[in-house]
């Protein structure tokens, strides 16, 4: 059974908090927790230490709410629906009428890898729309980009406020349209400089050697060895699914790597591919490009996708993500 603003809704209930002072994010977090604590529904907090320590001095001893770790739940977006989808499973196998959570991205987040969490907030509108899931996303305005917050309005189906508002947002743009919108990532500070490989139309044999080379160590050897899957994906994507012809570059700075692979297709055709393992994801089909991408995604600690007049661009970086 569902309780609260979403008694009447089936399916997944997403609403974003738009805070500028702590009273104010209290004011709308706190009658949420204990509303979903009244009701005997799963009810969960996934912020980051600083917020999650204010929740919890405003919440009455021994409170049943659990609160999971942010920066854990929130590392990649296609690790996080993973993660989500499993947990929601779980409650739903359990008997849970309606699941509460609350959470937030880190700072970090925000800045220069925004245009994969931007996509990740649009997805679940349909990642989790099977569910009885009631959740809010935390946005401080005071710190949080104008451009960021003009995405969660089109991300979040509804605004929550104190005293019980919920209002929708007029700006809210459909997941399959959101999703293939031209999103450039801000540009890579490492790529000013040229690259340490410059392939053309190479095999993926040739594009993993190309990134074994570039390692000059500083990377943990996992790190190189997932990049160079994610990088062998994308250059079979572009082959099979894009049109010649193809171009992969790559960069190498202190501790991290960056590759591009570009060709002249469309990219991707289906919206939640990278973030979901889902079928048909490369321009003219198959299973491979879906796959493909959600594993760049699972193993990458950044993965943008661009298009633009002319073709597709894919950049997968390891190591520490470009936060600036």
């Amino acid at each position: 059974m569902r309780t609260g603003a979403a008694a009447d809704h089936t399916g997944y209930f997403h609403e974003a908090i738009r805070y500028d002072s702590d009273e104010h994010l209290l004011a709308v977090v706190v009658p949420f927790l204990l509303g979903g604590v009244a009701a005997g529904e799963p009810t969960m907090v996934a912020f980051g230490e600083r917020n999650a320590a204010l929740v919890r001095a405003a919440l009455p001893t021994g409170c049943p709410v659990t609160f999971l770790t942010g920066g854990d739940v929130y590392a990649r977006p296609a690790g996080a629906i993973r993660s989500y989808r499993r947990l929601l499973t779980d409650h739903v196998a359990a008997g849970a009428g309606q699941i509460r959570i609350v959470g937030e991205l880190s700072r970090e987040s925000l800045g220069a890898t925004w245009d994969w969490w931007a996509r990740y907030e649009s997805a679940i509108n349909h990642a989790y729309d099977e569910f009885p899931l009631w959740s809010m996303c935390a946005y401080d305005t005071r710190t949080t980009p104008p451009a960021v917050l003009a995405d969660v309005a089109r991300t979040h189906p509804r605004t929550a406020g104190p005293h019980g508002r919920h209002e929708a947002n007029p700006q809210y743009t459909d997941p399959e349209q959101f999703l293939l919108e031209n999103r450039p990532a801000p540009a890579d500070p490492i790529q000013q400089a040229p690259p340490v490989a410059d392939l053309r139309d190479a095999s993926p044999a040739e594009a993993r050697a190309a990134v074994r080379a570039a390692d000059d160590g500083s990377l943990p050897a996992a790190e190189v060895e997932h990049l160079v899957l994610a990088v062998s994906e994308a250059v079979t994507n572009a082959q099979v699914h894009g049109h010649p012809p193809l171009r992969m570059r790559v960069w190498r700075g202190a501790g991290r790597m960056v590759v591009t692979v570009a060709d002249r297709g469309p990219g991707p055709r289906h919206p939640y591919a990278g973030l979901l393992p889902v079928a048909g994801g490369g321009a003219t089909g198959g299973t491979s490009a879906g796959l493909g991408l959600w594993i760049a995604h699972q193993v990458c600690s950044h993965v943008s996708l661009h298009r633009d007049p002319d073709g597709f661009t894919i950049r997968l970086t390891a190591g520490p993500p470009h936060t600036g």
